[in-house]
């Protein structure tokens, strides 16, 4: 049947149909392997994006980079498990409902608790999950069917029994303690979810008045401090014991200024000498450190700003004022009887909440912590010895540097949307027990019944730490924690690295290990030291490998944001480009380590490049259809016949002209180089060594070199030898292309098999020579760009030794064949000749091969070059003005044309100097001792090679400029 594509590719038309496909067919969905399956398995978790979310393109870019390669390990014959799933976003969801409550007047304590979570679900039902929504549309080829919630039943179930068993290895305790307090969220937050930025503010500096003096006189002593407001809750003065300055003053006390109490001067290390007058005032509720020397010296703890930021009952005349408006009447009152002595400008780094963007108040506050150091150092355990990789491979040290100073994780967030914590307070007021249970408990161990379950939920963070174990039904032992843990891959990017990565690893590391890790394998002691410890720890890591994918920017490579206005909607960039050309972008500038500067100009780029690819599925159909109307084949039986044979390359080609063993060639190493790329996580290499391929190699070169073979002028059999090879080749190129683009791909390769293609889909068809890939364990550098005169030209691949399927000699000659097209092409510009004008040629070389070349390729230097003959001379051509040189040949377009002598010979001085400069290169490398006993005899007789052909160009070019009149300056 006729295959009619239509003239103008919509992207628009079909990536919403195979989108919708995917997920109707569950294509993607991965049944468990049974027991004696050997097929590699490769398993990834989806940052769970916040159910509140939507797509932006930090997500696309994370999410195209997951989708690659999860498709390319499919498409390998792997088992590829991507697990799709949301977080329940305590802080972020339980804001969104309140604001929708207030537009209706009502708060949530009017509902209560129970009512409140109630309309969270609600919520949840209608708008949560948009994100993937909009995932599906995007074609993510996850296992929907195993798509998660972190409040789903089974994983609320896992995250109590974690919370109960670290409770048990004493890891988890209550106490009270400073922590970041955000008064807009009202709930404590970790240091990880403050950000710090550096604003112009005030340091204030205030005496505060020695109780008794010295000799009966009036003493001061002096303090500095950016917050005045919390000096109404100070309980101390600290000045270091080594200051001399002080040393009277130990064990006396000051009185406080506007409150009218005493309070001890302490001799303690908080105060540093250097820093202001060398004495500090010690705020013991409001300060972290002043938390510690307080712990130190036995101080009271005064509250004088309660949880919304307001000054309370213990500030006295400041009580109910705002804290910057009690600051304000603060500094105003010491002024006013005398206490300040001064205002200086001051930088300080305000910490913000990264959810609210309000000022974090350090706070005294009772939570529930995690000891964190035996989580942290089988953490750093297992990256240290290389159990889990990171690539690029800083963010490894990076990682390390903050794990060996890490913190207690205050875990305990005062919301009522999220996991509970399971722990109850007896009433007794003789007991004041905690039980923390799985199961609410009956009675107290004093025998009360009246027992009240904690208000407080926990962290977001610590529920999504679990999930690499907890989605594959942990603490049981199932079938899924057996086959698919550890995960393969963590594709993330920096900015969860410690939010989420490092508490992936440390939970992972803890509750994959025996004794918590479910089976038989727990049940077994395990010796410190021993070949089977090391062997559970290095299974206990939550993935194996780790990669930090970059930040996208603004087209001049500013952060997005909203409030600079330059943010981009990944959906209304896909609606004007299409999917696959965003894809392409995101993957064609995903350099590790590089942030991406996006520009929607690349985007209208990859769309083009999508288009040539249509249009070149057009040209082949064009002819496989009249070539099956004439009787002469049947597409249908070659693919038939092609799909029997067992090949990890290109089935069904039959390289019979140089063409044919060329386009081969270059296919080759192009899908080696991609496999190999996609390995390490080079998308930007892998995405446009395939462009370079696809529009460069295949449709600019082999489609116009095959054209004359599928003309109806020409045999029957030669036409359908070409149309088989075409066949062959253009389907194979769509499945090295489909992981990064796999809408077009999908939709071309179901063309060709006439809609009933022998896969349910692309995605499940076989990804061209990765077999060959995974043999090749030392490959070298994978581009080879010598400068002017390398045959392969420059930013093209040369062929390496490991290939061995690539054809060096129809490379070469290939090159040189391209090289004389290109070259008269460029004379023809030059000359101003009309496209349609047909012109002779003038060629000359020495070398029986080029000669060989340029004659049995003559029809195709007629077609490609627009040249009406070639005449080949026996003599250099460097007399005649406005021909070309190279190594090989010397061509010379006749065509009657005055030649601009002057714009003639400044051009060939640039390139004489180009020739020179790289002449001295080389003999500086040549005669460089130490390079020369370092260097492979491989590399040095290239570098020879190099520098006869360079001295044969420099005589030509010489040779030419004095036939202008030119002579070398000295």
């Amino acid at each position: 049947m006729p295959h009619e594509l239509p003239k103008a590719y919509e992207p628009g038309a079909i990536e919403t149909r195979w989108a919708e496909y995917w997920v109707q067919e569950k294509l993607f969905h991965v049944e468990t392997p049974a027991p004696g399956d050997s097929r590699p398995v490769f398993t990834l978790l989806l940052p769970p994006p916040n159910v509140t979310g939507r797509l932006h393109m930090g997500h696309m870019l994370n999410q195209t980079q997951m989708d690659i390669i999860v498709r390319w390990h499919r498409m390998r014959g792997h088992v590829a498990l991507w697990l799709p799933g949301t977080d329940h976003a305590g802080i972020a969801t339980q804001m969104m409902v309140e604001r929708q409550l207030a537009s209706e007047g009502k708060k949530r304590r009017d509902l209560g608790r129970e009512k409140f979570i109630e309309r969270v679900w609600e919520w949840k039902r209608h708008y949560g999950g948009a994100i993937l929504d909009q995932m599906k549309r995007l074609g993510a080829s996850v296992d929907w069917g195993r798509e998660y919630f972190t409040m789903d039943d089974k994983l609320s179930h896992a995250v109590k029994e974690v919370f109960v068993r670290l409770y048990e290895d004493g890891l988890i305790y209550r106490g009270k303690y400073i922590v970041n307090w955000c008064p807009d969220c009202g709930t404590a937050i970790s240091d990880l979810e403050v950000k710090h930025e550096d604003v112009a503010g005030k340091l204030y500096e205030i005496r505060y008045p020695v109780v008794g003096g010295v000799s009966g006189k009036d003493e001061f002593i002096t303090v500095a401090t950016t917050r005045p407001e919390t000096m109404l809750g100070d309980t101390a003065v600290a000045v270091n014991p080594t200051d001399v300055r002080y040393t009277h003053l130990h064990g006396k006390h000051v009185m406080l200024p506007l409150m009218n109490r005493e309070i001890p001067i302490i001799a303690d290390e908080l105060a540093q000498p250097e820093f202001g007058t060398g004495a500090v005032k010690v705020t013991p509720a409001h300060d972290p450190n002043d938390f510690e020397a307080g712990l130190r010296h036995n101080l009271p703890q005064i509250e004088v700003i309660d949880e919304h930021a307001k000054m309370n009952a213990n500030a006295g005349p400041y009580a109910g004022l705002d804290r910057f408006a009690a600051r304000a009447r603060v500094v105003q009152d010491l002024a006013t009887q005398g206490f300040l002595v001064g205002t200086k400008d001051y930088t300080i780094a305000l910490g913000k909440c990264d959810r609210s963007g309000t000022i974090v108040e350090p706070r005294l506050s009772t939570q529930w912590f995690v000891k964190i150091a035996p989580l942290a150092k089988r953490a750093i355990e297992v990256v240290e010895k290389g159990y889990i990789r990171f690539t690029p491979e800083n963010y490894g040290q990076i990682y390390l540097n903050w794990m060996n100073n890490i913190h207690d994780w205050c875990i305990s967030r005062q919301l009522w949307w999220g996991h509970r914590i399971p722990a109850w307070y007896c009433t007794n007021n003789d007991c004041k027990d905690v039980v923390v249970a799985r199961e609410a408990p009956a009675a107290c161990k004093c025998g009360s019944t009246k027992l009240e379950q904690d208000t407080d939920v926990l962290d977001t963070w610590f529920s999504s730490g679990l999930l690499p174990f907890t989605t594959l039904g942990w603490p049981a032992a199932t079938r899924d924690l057996e086959v698919f843990y550890p995960n393969s891959l963590m594709i993330t990017g920096f900015d969860i690295l410690f939010f989420w990565v490092a508490r992936m690893i440390m939970l992972g590391c803890w509750f994959m290990m025996p004794p918590h890790k479910p089976g038989r394998s727990s049940e077994k002691s395990l010796a410190a030291g021993s070949a089977a410890e090391e062997d559970a720890l290095r299974a206990s890591v939550p993935f194996r490998e780790v990669y930090i994918h970059a930040l996208v920017r603004d087209a001049d490579r500013q952060k997005m944001s909203k409030t600079k206005g330059n943010v981009l909607d990944p959906i209304e960039v896909i609606g004007q480009y299409g999917t696959d050309a965003t894809r392409f972008t995101l993957a064609a500038m995903a350099a590790p380590g590089t942030d991406i500067a996006f520009s929607e100009s690349r985007t209208a780029g990859y769309r083009n490049f999508a288009n040539k690819i249509w249009n070149a599925a057009r040209f082949m159909f064009m002819n496989v259809d009249r070539i099956e109307e004439a009787g002469a084949w049947s597409l249908g039986r070659f693919l038939e016949s092609r799909n029997l044979e067992q090949s990890d390359g290109v089935s069904g080609f039959r390289p019979v002209t140089l063409e044919d063993r060329w386009i081969l060639s270059r296919f080759t190493e192009a899908a080696l180089e991609v496999n190999i790329s996609l390995r390490s996580y080079r998308f930007h290499e892998a995405a446009n060594r395939i462009y370079d391929y696809f529009w460069g190699d295949f449709c600019d070169w082999y489609l116009e070199l095959i054209k004359s073979r599928l003309s109806p002028d020409v045999d029957e059999g030669t036409a359908v030898m070409a149309c088989g090879n075409l066949v062959s080749l253009f389907e194979t190129s769509l499945r090295l292309l489909h992981p990064i683009m796999p809408f077009i791909t999908e939709e071309l390769w179901y063309s060709i098999h006439d809609e009933q293609p022998p896969k349910e889909s692309i995605a499940l068809a076989e990804y061209p020579l990765s077999r060959k890939a995974d043999q090749i364990s030392a490959v070298g550098p994978l581009r080879s760009d010598s400068g002017s005169g390398n045959v392969f030209g420059a930013g093209r691949s040369a062929p390496l030794e490991v290939y061995k399927d690539v054809d060096r000699n129809a490379l070469l000659e290939m090159a040189i064949l391209q090289d004389l097209i290109v070259s008269i092409r460029n004379l023809r510009a030059e000359l101003k000749v009309e496209p349609k004008v047909k012109v002779p040629i003038h060629v000359y070389t020495s070398e029986e091969k080029t000669l060989r070349i340029i004659q049995e390729n003559r029809e195709a230097v007629l077609r490609l070059a627009n040249v009406e003959t070639i005449l080949f001379l026996n003599e250099p051509l460097t007399h005649i003005q406005g021909a070309r040189h190279t190594v090989r040949f010397d061509v010379h377009v006749i065509y009657q044309r005055r030649i601009d002598v002057p714009a003639e010979r400044e051009r060939l001085q640039k390139e004489l100097e180009k020739i020179e400069k790289e002449i001295a290169n080389g003999q500086r490398q040549l005669s460089n001792e130490q390079f020369l006993a370092k260097a492979p005899a491989k590399v040095v007789e290239g570098l020879k090679g190099r520098a006869e052909e360079l001295k044969l160009m420099q005589e030509k070019t010489l040779t030419k400029l004095r036939g202008f009149g030119w002579t070398r300056k000295t």
